[in-house]
């Protein structure tokens, strides 16, 4: 397949590097571009692990790294609009993102092998290890790669990678969660089952506007037909106009969708939360699935998750009593409103994957909101939040913060903006580094209260990622 073609790869992290070292595996003439530099430190890892005949452009993307080039391959980073890929294109090279290429490698080490592809603003990462956690419980030996687990074209240089997927009668499914960045390089991608769980304004720091950002989540489902499934939330306004469209249309994968049943007509659901029980309205299927109280993971937004990856595990034909000893069972993800400790009655919270205004307003929602723990006493938050802005707007979390937190403690290059944003809303400081803000919030809190880590922004202004940002306040938040 790829044999004897010249590769050229743009982004050398974690999907550069799976990309490359699949390429050079299987025959191809591999080189590889990055904007960072060998002597900055950043790429070390990634450079030791390439053999020494991949090509390096390092420092930039060169127009003459082009040359000769059959197949470009596009890591997450890396906007598809910068010049050295705008001349590929027009220079009539295929431009694909490495979720494509992992993609193809798989077709074609096993046809039969079924995608389940996940994406959505937010809880993608949670309802995708959840579909995974499902299907592992229920007997199927899934694989879980993507922006969780590893990048897909890196199973080619395992030992127990697709080659070893020889199962024709029930091929190992693959369970994918996609971000907007992987699916704008897609040109074959073609999940079984997909799902977008919701969709909100974020990285408009890349996107020309929301609308541009919205369309790169649905290429998700282009190239799926009605033999396909695609989940959808019935409580977002934004997917429905989706399934509005699909419908009117008569065309693409069927629709099948997942929400809160109070007030609606409850056919129009697959899965559907009424009076503290989930219940399942699919074809051939109409049972009470599980008490909503009976799923670990809890708040309002992990109710969503949980109903989107069991919409996929039904729809996929997994038994529902597997179903529901997976839900009962699955402890949820590090850095998603996960358990930190309590300490004199306050319980301490690591979300630091909310990286965007509508993450924390559902993370918010769990204490005393919508459908999440209610407290009695609502005014119980101390929000930990700010970092490096994606274009976020502030401005929407002012009445949940106005009625759920009492003192907003503010980190990084945002604080500023967030701070007038949400001027007169809440009790307001600031904190130079994590340390500090965790000592500012235990001298504020009091029994009952919550110390929440959400923070609306990126991480890269004061930490490596979100997962560095979230183990600095799991150090801290134990050290008090």
């Amino acid at each position: 397949m790829f044999e004897g073609k010249r590769v050229l790869v743009f982004g050398l992290k974690r999907s550069g590097a799976a990309s490359a070292l699949a390429l050079h595996a299987l025959g191809a003439q591999v080189a590889v571009t990055d904007m960072k530099t060998k002597e900055s430190g950043e790429l070390t890892e990634e450079l030791g692990k390439l053999p020494e005949d991949i090509g390096l452009f390092l420092g930039g993307h060169p127009e003459e790294a082009l040359k000769g080039v059959d197949l470009v391959v596009v890591s997450p980073g890396v906007p598809m609009n910068i010049p050295a890929l705008l001349l590929a294109a027009r220079a009539g090279i295929e431009v694909i993102s490495e979720l494509e290429l992992g993609f193809r490698l798989f077709k074609s080490a096993n046809p039969l092998v079924d995608f389940y592809a996940i994406t959505g603003t937010n809880g993608k990462s949670t309802t995708t290890a959840l579909l995974h956690f499902i299907l592992e419980r229920a007997g199927r030996r899934a694989i879980l790669a993507g922006n969780i687990g590893y990048a897909l074209s890196g199973f080619f240089t395992l030992p127990e990678g697709p080659s070893d997927i020889e199962l024709p009668e029930e091929p190992s499914p693959v369970v994918v969660e996609v971000s907007n960045f992987q699916l704008e390089g897609i040109r074959d991608f073609k999940p079984r089952i997909s799902a977008i769980l919701n969709l909100a304004p974020d990285h408009l720091d890349r996107y020309r506007d929301v609308s541009a950002y919205y369309e790169a989540k649905m290429r998700i489902f282009e190239r799926q037909d009605d033999g396909d499934y695609l989940v959808l939330n019935a409580d977002d306004p934004n997917t429905q106009i989706i399934k509005r469209k699909l419908e009117n249309a008569n065309l693409g994968p069927k629709v099948i969708c997942f929400g809160r049943g109070e007030g609606k007509k409850t056919k129009i659901f697959g899965l559907f939360a009424l009076g503290g029980s989930v219940y399942v309205n699919l074809p051939g299927m109409d049972i009470e699935l599980i008490k909503a109280g009976d799923i670990r993971i809890k708040g309002a937004h992990n109710l969503e998750n949980a109903m989107a990856a069991s919409a996929m595990a039904l729809l996929a034909a997994v038994p529902a009593e597997a179903v529901r000893e997976a839900l009962m069972e699955f402890p949820g993800l590090p850095h998603r409103m996960e358990f930190v400790r309590e300490l004199d009655g306050v319980a301490y919270i690591n979300d630091s994957k909310g990286t965007n205004p509508p993450a924390v307003l559902r993370s918010l929602e769990s204490f005393g909101g919508k459908g999440g723990n209610k407290n009695k006493n609502k005014k119980s938050v101390i929000l930990i939040a700010g970092g490096r802005d994606k274009n976020g707007d502030f401005h929407s979390l002012r009445h949940e913060v106005e009625r759920s937190v009492k003192l907003l403690v503010l980190i990084g290059e945002a604080g500023g903006k967030i701070a007038a944003a949400l001027e007169g809303a809440a009790r307001t400081k600031y904190a130079k580094d994590m340390a500090e803000a965790l000592r500012i919030s235990k001298e504020a809190a009091r029994p009952g209260d919550v110390v929440l880590l959400s923070p609306a922004c990126a991480s890269f202004d004061m930490f490596r990622d979100f997962e560095d940002r979230g183990d600095k306040f799991r150090e801290e938040a134990q050290r008090l």
